[in-house]
């Protein structure tokens, strides 16, 4: 028999946000969250993997019987059903449906109040639980679970470090492969390959598998795209065959994982001296994360933050530039919910992890992106991405 493993800190602050909202048990069905509570990513999920939380005791997973042996080598959980049909594995049933009933039963909540994910699950699937279960009480946990999410445990805070610094091997191969002046393609295949030989010879534990969904699975999360000249107005598209000009920049962005948990680094790369105005955009952008980076700390504000750089802007003169955010959080998602913005609610606190990328979009002059992951600790901030920052001219 396999020993019982250990829970992680975010089981029991899970349960005590249902405790304070009167929540029986809580059914998480998005990829993330259902790995967030059980630690298992089937990679696809074509068959419904649900977390299922009681308001005390431990989290049990409920998944189909063919990842059973997958779900058993990964999961944190020690208490794993399986539903459906496959070769010789004994099941609760045909189907995800019945077994979640009886589940409930044995808990002893099939009248309680269950709280699902409302921003997430479809309609169809949300009358199919009501409908299998007509006496339950029906809330949503997507706040409070987003909530939870914002604070890293020991264990996230770990994986975070590992995919910063693949993040870095990355960028400082796409650093190399700018000042090569090759093309947008070349500089992306070029970082992810140094990556992944980065993750194989020095993390062989670690997966960095992303989370797919119904259709389809993302098994490689080591991900890079440039965009050169005024393709960086983009902010996001696949790699092409153009080769930076000299007097353009290339926008380097990358996304890692490890187990996981995800970092970003981004970086503006100027291939050859830019003209002026695009440089003072960008020098106005490097001086505004030098103001902000005493302010990350326990106890800031997301909004003043965001506040902070658009007085910047405006002073320097960019007033009708000001983006609409500044960074998001990361982690199980390469972009969590929160968003460093002037409407955010949310202040600083040790363990919440979250990108700054202040930039620029001005028209006939050029862009900005630079972006790095933090950890907010006890004294103030980490910077876990730690590759070369300021100007970079190659």
């Amino acid at each position: 028999m396999t020993a019982s493993r250990a829970l992680p800190d975010r089981v029991r602050r899970v349960q005590a946000e249902m405790a304070e909202r009167g929540i029986d048990a809580t059914l998480l069905f998005k990829p993330e969250n259902s790995f967030l509570l059980t630690g298992f990513n089937p990679i696809i999920y074509s068959h419904p993997v649900v977390a299922i939380v009681p308001r005390t005791g431990e989290p049990i997973m409920l998944v189909h019987a063919l990842r059973d042996d997958h779900g058993r080598a990964s999961a944190f959980v020690n208490d794993i059903r399986l539903y459906g049909a496959w070769s010789d594995k004994v099941t609760m049933g045909p189907n995800w449906l019945d077994a979640l009933g009886a589940i409930l039963g044995e808990l002893g909540v099939r009248e309680g109040t269950l709280a699902v994910e409302e921003d997430f699950m479809p309609v169809a699937r949300q009358r199919q639980i009501a409908g299998h279960l007509p006496s339950a009480t029906f809330v949503d946990a997507s706040h409070f679970i987003d909530h939870v999410r914002l604070i890293k445990d020991a264990d996230q805070i770990a994986m975070a470090r590992i995919a910063a610094r693949i993040a870095d091997a990355g960028m400082d191969e796409a650093v190399r492969r700018v000042a090569l002046g090759v093309s947008e393609r070349e500089i992306a295949l070029q970082s992810m390959h140094v990556m992944n030989q980065l993750w194989s010879s020095d993390y062989p534990d670690v997966e960095v598998a992303d989370f797919g969904t119904l259709e389809g699975g993302a098994q490689n999360g080591l991900w890079t795209w440039a965009l050169a000249g005024d393709r960086m107005f983009f902010n996001c598209d696949n790699p092409t065959q153009r080769q930076p000009r000299r007097g353009e920049a290339v926008s380097v962005f990358i996304w890692t994982n490890a187990n996981g948990i995800h970092a970003e680094n981004e970086r503006t790369i100027a291939f050859g001296p830019l003209p002026d105005a695009h440089r003072r955009a960008l020098d106005t952008i490097l001086d505004i994360r030098e103001t902000l980076r005493p302010m990350m700390k326990p106890g800031t504000r997301y909004a003043d933050l965001f506040l902070a750089t658009k007085a910047g802007l405006e002073k320097a003169g960019y007033g009708k530039n000001i983006p609409g955010r500044i960074g998001h959080g990361i982690g199980l998602g390469a972009h969590e919910h929160s968003s460093l913005d002037a409407r955010s609610e949310l202040v600083l606190e040790p363990g919440m992890l979250f990108t700054l990328e202040p930039n620029l979009r001005v028209p006939g002059t050029g862009a900005t992106q630079i972006s790095d992951t933090i950890l907010i600790t006890e004294g103030g901030c980490e910077y876990l991405t730690q590759s070369r920052g300021g100007y970079i001219e190659v």
